[in-house]
């Protein structure tokens, strides 16, 4: 079982900067891919980022790529989200999620776990 908590979000105006944080615990770290996904009010979730067990090989939606990086802290079981330039269609709830696999990482059902989701509000 691994635990998946996040924090960082919160309200910023357009332009601003914002990093969230993700802590997955319970299991050997190195072993999972994470990743974070977001919802906006009336839309499905989407892909946002993501960060490969191995060698920590990134990738991201077209819609944030250039604005948005993931990084990983092995020793302290943790994943960034650092966004910049937010924009108010970025606002959504926020989610990171776990997979011990390593391919199909842009699709939700590959993730055995997940947070709770922390909301990120962009004013324009």
């Amino acid at each position: 079982q691994v635990q998946v908590v996040e924090s960082g979000g919160g309200l910023v105006q357009a332009g601003g900067s914002l990093t969230l944080s993700c802590v997955a615990s319970g299991r050997t770290f190195n072993n999972y891919a994470l990743g974070w996904f977001r919802q906006a009010p009336g839309k499905e979730r989407e892909f946002v980022a993501v960060i490969r067990r191995s060698g920590g090989s990134t990738y991201y939606a077209d819609s944030v790529k250039g604005r948005f990086t993931i990084s990983r802290d092995n020793a302290k079981n943790t994943v960034h989200l650092l966004m910049n330039s937010l924009k108010p269609d970025d606002t959504a709830v926020y989610t990171c999620a776990a997979t011990s696999l390593d391919f199909g990482l842009q699709f939700q059902y590959t993730y055995t776990y997940w947070g709770q989701g922390t909301q990120v509000t962009v004013s324009s």
